[in-house]
């Protein structure tokens, strides 16, 4: 630029003259587009920056009219789907939440229940769906954000809201588990009643699960549509702990009708005891910790009133014990009698108990209405075989019956579960 002017210092001369005006003109055109910000780029672009031809300025010099005016952000494809739909007041509490997508990917879901808390769920391996983890709770109100992108990677945000139903029927589940965490013997089965039949008998084994601190797996089987026993494989082991949970509240175990009284309840595994009584030689062998510790001379049912075979468990155990016949379908004469130191086996009115008769009888014949008697006295004898023998007995104890003349104990006869194939349990 300099030698450009180097001859002309002597006088202005026209093309001078349009420079300085030019230049003059350009300092005052570049101080308006610096207060534009970022419109300086686009004024200075434009094909009129050197001043001359005609201007696109604005007449307020604010810059173009195609600055003043920003295009307007193309909306994203993706259009996302919540169920049920915002506003929804009596939503199922299982299967009816569900967050989708089309034509995008889900990048956020955020569901939060009461006070804010999140509800777990699974995003699609695609990316076009989520579900929540488990059932939701009922009557209870959910905020749902679920943000999604396109393919251009435009993304978008959705937010709804709705609640649960709260139901007009409920049905809590009971168990055979005393509180304040028993001890009960290798034996015990979880036996689980419900008020009201069960049609959903999928979703209420779901809600009900049983935890062994050793490890092993248990199974439930149904008797029914109101009871459903759990136990594992074999007999429990020594020491383990176990814990049965209950989360039936929010599942829906027949039309309408939810459960309630979710909870867990814990018991340990005791020594194992099991005593196998043998019919036809008349004596009973206990094991305790698999070391035979005993063998008792013992009276069975006659062959008018034979004992059942099979495994059973010890599920009550009375000191004294009141016997009906009306109460039983036994043959022969009727009886109404206490019976010293019982131990009740089946539903069906079997016991291992103390009998005054079984003195006589014990180790050389049958004679009872198909319970498994040993000597004792009217009053039971704390010292008597029988007395003994109760007082070493828990809950959950097994008592095997062999060599009866009597039929196969059913498994929904007491907690006579052990006496069915793993296999179809």
């Amino acid at each position: 630029m300099r030698s450009m002017w180097a001859g002309s210092r002597g006088g202005r001369t026209t093309g001078e003259a349009s420079w300085r005006r030019t230049g003059r003109a350009g300092r005052r055109a570049g101080a308006a587009l610096l207060l534009g910000g970022v419109l300086v780029l686009t004024a200075a672009c434009g094909p009129d920056s050197s001043g001359g031809g005609k201007s696109n300025a604005a007449p307020n010099g604010g810059g173009t009219a195609a600055a003043q005016s920003s295009p307007t952000a193309k909306p994203s494809a993706a259009v996302v789907d919540v169920e049920p739909k915002d506003g929804t007041k009596d939503a199922a509490p299982n299967g009816a939440l569900k967050v989708s997508v089309a034509s995008g990917k889900l990048t956020d879901v955020a569901v939060t229940g009461p006070n804010g808390k999140p509800v777990d769920g699974t995003l699609a391996t695609d990316g076009t769906s989520w579900i929540p983890s488990a059932a939701l709770a009922v009557g209870t109100a959910y905020q749902v954000s679920a943000k999604a992108v396109d393919a251009n990677g435009v993304p978008t945000t959705t937010t709804s809201s709705f609640s649960t139903l709260t139901p007009s029927k409920t049905d809590r589940p009971t168990d055979n588990l005393a509180d304040n965490n028993p001890t009960y013997g290798v034996g015990m089965i979880i036996s689980v009643t419900f008020p009201k039949a069960v049609t959903n008998t999928a979703a209420a084994e779901k809600a009900i699960t049983v935890e062994a601190s050793d490890g092993s797996e248990v199974k439930g089987h149904w008797f029914g549509n109101n009871r459903l026993d759990l136990r594992p494989q074999t007999f429990w082991k020594t020491g383990t702990k176990v814990t049965v949970h209950y989360r039936t509240s929010n599942v829906e175990l027949a039309p309408g009708v939810y459960g309630a009284g979710d909870r867990d309840e814990s018991f340990t595994i005791g020594r194992s005891k099991i005593s196998t009584a043998d019919a036809a030689a008349h004596t009973m062998t206990v094991q305790e910790d698999g070391v035979p510790t005993q063998t008792i001379k013992v009276t069975a049912g006659s062959d008018e009133n034979p004992s059942w075979n099979g495994t059973m468990v010890v599920f009550e155990k009375d000191r004294m014990v009141h016997m009906d016949s009306s109460t039983t379908n036994i043959k022969g004469a009727a009886y109404d009698v206490y019976e010293p130191h019982g131990l009740k086996i089946t539903d069906s009115g079997s016991y291992v108990h103390g009998n005054p008769a079984a003195v006589a009888a014990a180790g050389n014949s049958n004679i009872s209405h198909g319970c498994i008697g040993l000597p004792d006295t009217d009053q039971g004898d704390d010292n008597s075989v029988a007395g003994k023998f109760f007082a070493d007995s828990m809950i959950g104890d097994v008592v095997i019956v062999k060599h009866s003349v009597g039929q196969q104990v059913k498994p929904d006869n007491g907690l006579s579960g052990w006496s069915m194939a793993w296999s179809t349990w």
